[in-house]
């Protein structure tokens, strides 16, 4: 399981990266709303440039934000000129309000530029995404399993219509079920976004992701236990005890 940042700040961007430890940042239109505004590639710009500061190798992913496809090509084209940045991925959701956007996603694909194929919920919905050249199959890991708070009627049509079961409101039998369908296309790696604890991190790596996004407040809880301060604080005590020992 690979580690990818998930924030457009560019602070918590620097503080993930210089850990050591994370693979990839990954970005979209809610996070950029949450900084100050300002020109949106002149700030992926900045990201491209702590990437390269730390190396250089971090997969970057930068979501397209229309719903027309030709305006998402457009914009994907865009990001791949101004950015010039090797390991840049461009995100696309998998659908809209009934539209569906694999033709974007194959076109992006056949052009060389790899996708990150983004909201994805379902098995199928990955499994298609991957079909249409996807190197990232993006599940929302906690927006699946919020499919069981309201949209009754939604939920009903679907689960009537056979497109999904009840099994595919739970994140991990979804992520299980999507690395088994993946098979297939062995180029396509399963990223688990929307993760909203440390326990969510470890669950989905277990169930199979490749991949799990984490915010900066996450990455920063994973690493603290009251056992680890009670050891290191013994060992720190013990050692202060030696030194002074005549």
């Amino acid at each position: 399981m690979k580690l990818y940042v998930d924030t457009a700040n560019l602070v918590d961007i620097e503080q993930a990266l210089d850990l050591g430890i994370v693979e990839g940042i990954t970005t979209n239109p809610s996070l950029f709303a949450k900084e100050p505004k300002s020109d949106y590639i002149a700030h992926l710009q900045k990201i491209v440039d702590l990437a390269h500061k730390y190396g250089g190798t971090q997969s970057l992913s930068v979501e397209v934000f229309s719903a027309d496809p030709k305006e998402m090509i457009v914009q994907g084209e865009q990001f791949v000129k101004e950015l010039n940045y090797p390991h840049l991925r461009v995100k696309v959701q998998v659908s809209y309000k009934g539209t569906s956007y694999l033709n974007v996603v194959r076109e992006f694909s056949q052009r060389g530029i790899p996708v990150n194929c983004t909201a994805l919920m379902t098995p199928v919905q990955a499994t298609m995404a991957a079909a249409a050249g996807a190197k990232y199959v993006s599940l929302f890991y906690n927006r699946i399993k919020d499919g069981l708070n309201g949209f009754e009627e939604e939920r009903a049509a679907l689960l009537g219509a056979g497109v999904v079961d009840m099994t595919d409101f739970d994140p991990n039998n979804v992520v299980r079920e999507t690395r088994d369908l993946i098979e297939n296309y062995p180029n396509a790696e399963i990223i688990a976004g929307s993760i909203r604890n440390v326990l969510d991190v470890k669950y989905a790596g277990l169930a199979g992701a490749h991949i799990v996004t984490v915010g900066p407040k996450i990455l920063n809880q994973a690493m603290g236990h009251y056992k680890t301060d009670e050891a290191v604080g013994q060992f720190l005590t013990d050692f202060a005890k030696w030194l002074s020992t005549e």
